[in-house]
């Protein structure tokens, strides 16, 4: 709003946002970039279609674009390493299952048998 642009640039998101509760605008889109999600195929100057009526988000890309760019793709490395921030990205879900906490079902499964998993947090 601020640069001019209200009118002509919507906001898209695979997380939160605040303050930027004016115009059109989609959030928590899943699957998130972080998890190699289409959302993550997205460049600068790519077009986005809103078809708010379906529901849908759409981007000008072809499969084999999307597919293309995401085999280059990385996940990011953890912003937190130890601590209950890294606890917690550990174990919440993302935004489309309600970032609810829970163990992954390989951990759990090793808690039940009485195994740890190795795994220092």
């Amino acid at each position: 709003m601020g640069a001019g642009l209200g009118e002509t640039v919507s906001l898209l998101t695979d997380g939160r946002f605040s303050g930027a509760t004016r115009g059109l605008m989609a959030g928590h889109v899943a699957p998130e970039a972080a998890q190699g999600g289409p959302i993550a195929a997205i460049a600068d100057g790519d077009s986005i279609v809103f078809d708010i009526p379906n529901r849908t988000l759409n981007v000008e890309l072809s499969t084999e674009q999307i597919q293309q760019r995401l085999a280059s793709w990385k996940a990011p490395a953890p912003r937190f390493t130890s601590g209950v921030m890294a606890k917690y990205a550990f174990l919440v879900s993302s935004a489309s299952k309600g970032a609810i906490t829970a163990l992954p079902q390989s951990t759990a499964q090793n808690f039940q048998s009485g195994q740890q998993s190795g795994r220092t947090l």
